[in-house]
């Protein structure tokens, strides 16, 4: 049975490098993948995936108005797909995670996405929610906040590395933009510290 599959966390964790580690494993075997992402991160030039670690890989761009489902369904005449995979998940809206669901259930084709789960606010991206509520499987990639702790958030910072509270949900950026933190650190950067 062919599962979709969110891969979340919070940035710099690792989750494009592991998709193309997946994709690599696939393709390995002799089994063929497509690759997704999305069309609003431009920041190494279209139509690529890659890794802060320099790994990279050619795909399929999808923007608000991609059909995710026909364009599979479409390359599956010409030749076996074995699995589908989506970077920059969180960027999906509502009608692209149910045609990854159908991919899964009807197409019978595995569904790897990666993304955040939240925006620099603690807001659910629209993709990511979908992707919670319909993923089969749910796995958290992990890195670590300044302290050591698991971090789960995702700080907005200016130039000058102070905390950014208001602002559109999407603002393209990588280290210079944000910074992943624990849930307190990240409170504490944008509202102070709390009392004990």
């Amino acid at each position: 049975m062919a599962k979709l599959y969110f891969y979340y966390s919070a940035m710099n964790a690792g989750k494009t490098t592991t998709l193309l580690q997946s994709s690599f494993n696939y393709r390995e075997r002799g089994m063929n993948t497509m690759l997704f992402t999305a069309k609003i991160d431009d920041r190494y030039g279209d139509p690529v995936i890659t890794s802060r670690i320099g790994i990279t890989a050619e795909a399929n761009i999808f923007d608000e108005g991609t059909d995710l489902f026909a364009i599979v369904a479409e390359s599956i005449k010409n030749r076996p797909l074995h699995c589908i995979l989506v970077d920059e998940a969180q960027f999906l809206n509502k009608d692209q995670v149910f045609q990854l669901a159908a991919i899964a259930d009807s197409l019978k084709i595995p569904v790897l996405c990666y993304g955040l789960r939240t925006d620099f606010q603690a807001n659910l991206f629209e993709g990511s929610k979908w992707l919670l509520a319909l993923a089969d499987e749910m796995n958290e990639l992990k890195t670590i906040c300044t302290c050591g702790k698991k971090a789960s958030m995702n700080l907005r910072i200016d130039a000058n590395g102070n905390a950014v509270k208001e602002g559109d949900s999407i603002e393209i950026g990588g280290n210079d933009r944000y910074i992943a933190l624990c849930r307190q650190h990240f409170m504490e950067k944008l509202y102070g510290p709390t009392s004990s």
